[in-house]
């Protein structure tokens, strides 16, 4: 599975209030919640996002409450992938269970810049900035989570399964 968009890049400690506020939190539906999307730390975010794009940030992206609300969030608005530098572990994982890809990814993080034009193969976990014609390495899921992720997150993955 490739990915290729337009990057939205933040620093470090992008917690989850952030990424969809607690005041939203009274819905469930997931175009809701992706209309208040990064609204706290970037207002026009939610009117320049277009399906395909990317998330760049530092250190601890999704750091904070426990709430799968942001990486549904995330996914919902549009974005494809959200690639940094580290994760929080539960953003991490509740990324992996709704079929949000992210890549953990330092080196890329420093070479790409905001509204750069970025591809990504998660099969071998190569990030490539289109812009600069830079490519990056990261390590890729392994199979079985690709499949999640492939699949529209772990529910799906597992009904898809008879399980």
């Amino acid at each position: 599975m490739d990915v290729k968009g337009r990057v939205f890049k933040y620093g470090n400690d992008v917690d989850t209030d952030v990424i969809i506020p607690a005041r939203y939190l009274n819905t469930t539906s997931e175009s809701e919640l992706a209309s208040h999307c990064m609204e706290d730390i970037d207002a026009q975010f939610t009117k320049k996002v277009q399906k395909g794009d990317i998330i760049v940030a530092g250190d601890n992206f999704g750091c904070g409450s426990s709430r799968e609300h942001a990486p549904i969030a995330i996914k919902a608005s549009g974005v494809s992938i959200v690639i940094a530098n580290s994760f929080a572990r539960i953003f991490y994982r509740n990324s992996i269970n709704i079929g949000l890809p992210i890549l953990e990814c330092p080196e890329a993080v420093k070479g790409i810049n905001a509204g750069d034009e970025v591809s990504v193969d998660l099969a071998e976990g190569v990030i490539t900035n289109l812009t600069t014609g830079k490519s990056y390495k990261a390590q890729p899921f392994p199979p079985f989570i690709r499949e999640i992720i492939a699949d529209g997150g772990l529910l799906k993955n597992l009904a898809k399964r008879g399980l």
